[in-house]
C-alpha cells in the first residue's frame, strides 16, 4: 500500500494469487524492505493462511534471487506493519505458466530475447540491461532444460546501477548508485564517458536530488586533475552542461555520516555525443615554412607553432595559442629570405675588427688576441653565400689561448736589459746593452716564443771589455803593424846581404863597407841598378815607415 512511497502503519493485509486450471505461478522479488522486528511478510504455498509458508521475512535474510515457484495454482500472502513506516514498501511480479514450460523469465531493469515464446523445453533467452545499469549476478543467455520437471539451467541475472564504470557509447545514462533505491553513505564513484576524438559531450542532468553533505562533481577530461565544469550538492531543477573534450569524468561522494534518503532520491545523468563547437578557425600554412600543432583539434589551449625552411629566417611570433574566446594570440608570421649571415659572437681575450655591423654576404670579421694569447683557427671569418640554407661563415670561431710567460733570463755583468720585468708574455722582445768600455757579444735582442712553457729564442748575451787603443786611435793595432811589416823587411834585407857578399867574393871586389854616419841620397839609386831581383819585384810594393 503506498507503493513507491512509504506503507502506513498498524495494516494487515491478504493476497490471494490463482493462476488458470492447469497451471502454475512464478513469484519474483522486485523489492522487499521491511522495518526489522516490527514488519512481515508471510508467502504461502496454498489458497488460504493455513497453507505451509514458502518464505518468511521474519526467518530469510536474503531475498531468493531465482523467486518462488508454486506446486499447484495458488499463492496467498500476509502483509503486517507495526512501525511507522518509514520503509519504501514491497513489490512482487508474478505470472503463470504451463505445466510441461519453464516459467517467463523476468529482469528488472532490463529485458531479454526468446527463442520460444511459449518456453518449452529447449527455449533459450539472452539478457540486457537498460541504460546506465549493469548486468549482474547471472548468466546472460539460460537454458529451459529437463522436461520431466522443466526448469531454467542458470539464475536470472540482475540490473544494477553500479558505482563507477568505463563507458564508451555515443549516448546512455549515468544512476546514482542502486537508483531507483536509495544510494548508501560514504560512497565514492567516479564514472568516466568517452566518445570520438572530434566530437564532444552533452550531459542531460534530469534528475539531482542528494543530501547537503553529498557532492556531484564534473571534470572536463578523462581524469581527475582536469578543469571542472560544475559542483553540485543539494536538489537541483534539470539543466545542461557541455564539455570542451572529448572525455568527462563525474565523480559522486556522499557522506559517511549522512542520512540515507529513500525511493527515488540520487541522480540521472543522460549523456550525448554532439558536434564540437569549441576549436579556434583553421591558421593556413605560410610560403617556406610550416606548422606543427600541440593537439590534434585546435581547441582552447592549443600550441601552433610556425618555423622556416634553410634559407628563411621567421618575422613575427612563431607561437600562437588558442584562447579561451576561440581567438588566436597573434597575427600569422612571415617566413623572409636571409641575405646576411648572423652575428658570429666574441672570442675571450680578443678583439674584433668587422667590416659591417650588419654582416651581409662578403663581410669580414677578424680577431685579434689579446697580449699573452695566441690564436688559435682561422682570425679571419667571412660571410659566404651557399646555393641551399642562408648565408654562412667561412670557418668557426677561433680561440686565444694562453701561454706561460718566459722569465727574465738575468742581465749580463755590465750591461742592461730593456724593459726590465720579472716575467715576459708570449711574443714579447728584450733587448740589451753594455756599459761604457765594454762591448756586446752574442744576441742584442731576444724573444719570448709561445709554448708550454714558452722559452727564448736565444742565450742571452754578454759585455766584454774594450782593449786599450792606439795613438792612431785603434786599440792594439800600432804593435801588431809593426810586427807584421818588420819581419818581412828584415828577412829581405838579410836576403839581398847575403846575395850581395855571395857576388863580391866571385868578382874580387872588397866587402861592402857600411858607412858609420851619412848616407848616399835615395834619389841616385835607380830600381834596376840598384835592385835587380825579380823576387823582389814581385813581392809587396807598399812602403812602410819603420822605426828601428
Amino acid at each position: 500500500p503506498g507503493f513507491p512511497g512509504n506503507y502506513s502503519n498498524n495494516l494487515t493485509c491478504h493476497w490471494l494469487l490463482e493462476a488458470p486450471e492447469g497451471q502454475r505461478l512464478h513469484l519474483h522479488f522486485e523489492k522487499v524492505s521491511l522495518a526489522e522486528d516490527d514488519d512481515r511478510l508471510i508467502i504461502r504455498n496454498g489458497k488460504d493462511i493455513e497453507a505451509p509458508p514458502v518464505y518468511d521475512s521474519y526467518e530469510v535474510e536474503y531475498l531468493p534471487i531465482e523467486g518462488l515457484l508454486s506446486t499447484a495454482r495458488h499463492f496467498f500472502l500476509e502483509l503486517t506493519t507495526d512501525s511507522s513506516g518509514a520503509s519504501a514498501g514491497v513489490a512482487l511480479r508474478y505470472e503463470a505458466f504451463e505445466q510441461g514450460h519453464c516459467y517467463e523469465p523476468f529482469v528488472k531493469y532490463g529485458n531479454f530475447t526468446t527463442s520460444d515464446a511459449t518456453y518449452a523445453v529447449g527455449t533459450s533467452v539472452e539478457f540486457s540491461c537498460d541504460p546506465g545499469y549493469t548486468l549482474e549476478q547471472g548468466s546472460i543467455i539460460i537454458e529451459c532444460v529437463d522436461p520431466s520437471d522443466p526448469q531454467w539451467n542458470e539464475t536470472e541475472p540482475a540490473c544494477r546501477a553500479v558505482c563507477s564504470g568505463e563507458i564508451t557509447d555515443s549516448a546512455g545514462v549515468v544512476l546514482s548508485p542502486n537508483w531507483p533505491e536509495a544510494y548508501g553513505k560514504g560512497q565514492d564513484c567516479i564514472w568516466g564517458l568517452h566518445v570520438e576524438e572530434d566530437k564532444r559531450i552533452m550531459l542531460d542532468i534530469q534528475v539531482l536530488r542528494i543530501g547537503k553533505g553529498d557532492v556531484l562533481t564534473f571534470y572536463d577530461g578523462d581524469d581527475l586533475t582536469a578543469r571542472i565544469l560544475g559542483q553540485y550538492t543539494g536538489t537541483h531543477r534539470r539543466f545542461k552542461l557541455y564539455t570542451a573534450m572529448a572525455d568527462v569524468t563525474i565523480q559522486f561522494q556522499s557522506d559517511p555520516g549522512g542520512a540515507v534518503f529513500g525511493y527515488q532520491q540520487g541522480f540521472v545523468i543522460h549523456f550525448f555525443e554532439v558536434p564540437r563547437n569549441d576549436t579556434c578557425p583553421e591558421l593556413p600554412e605560410i610560403p617556406n615554412g610550416w606548422k606543427t600543432t600541440s593537439h590534434p583539434e585546435l581547441i582552447h589551449g592549443t600550441m601552433v607553432n610556425y618555423h622556416c625552411y634553410p634559407g628563411f629566417e621567421l618575422v613575427g611570433t612563431d607561437l600562437l595559442m588558442c584562447h579561451w574566446d576561440l581567438t588566436w594570440s597573434g597575427d600569422l608570421p612571415t617566413c623572409e629570405r636571409v641575405t646576411a649571415c648572423k652575428d658570429p659572437g666574441d672570442v675571450n681575450h680578443s678583439r674584433r675588427i668587422i667590416s659591417s655591423s650588419k654582416f651581409p654576404v662578403g663581410s669580414t670579421v677578424q680577431f685579434v688576441c689579446d697580449k699573452g694569447y695566441v690564436l688559435t683557427g682561422g682570425g679571419l671569418l667571412t660571410c659566404r653565400d651557399r646555393q641551399a640554407g642562408g648565408p654562412k661563415w667561412s670557418d668557426r670561431l677561433p680561440k686565444c689561448t694562453l701561454y706561460e710567460p718566459c722569465h727574465n733570463p738575468g742581465a749580463p755583468e755590465h750591461g742592461i736589459q730593456t724593459p726590465e720585468k720579472r716575467l715576459y708574455q708570449a711574443g714579447a722582445t728584450l733587448r740589451f746593452s753594455c756599459a761604457t768600455g765594454y762591448v756586446l757579444r752574442g744576441e742584442g735582442s731576444l724573444r719570448c716564443v709561445p709554448g708550454h712553457p714558452s722559452q727564448w729564442n736565444s742565450s742571452p748575451p754578454i759585455c766584454k771589455a774594450v782593449a786599450k787603443v792606439s795613438p792612431s786611435g785603434n786599440p792594439q793595432e800600432g804593435p801588431n803593424i809593426a810586427i807584421a811589416i818588420f819581419l818581412p823587411v828584415l828577412v829581405v834585407a838579410l836576403l839581398i846581404g847575403g846575395i850581395y857578399l855571395y857576388f863580391s867574393k866571385l868578382q874580387g871586389k872588397p866587402s861592402l863597407q857600411l858607412p858609420l854616419s851619412g848616407s848616399h841620397p835615395y834619389d841616385h839609386i835607380t830600381v834596376e841598378s840598384a835592385f835587380d831581383n825579380t823576387a823582389y819585384e814581385t813581392g809587396d810594393t807598399r812602403e812602410y815607415e819603420v822605426s828601428i
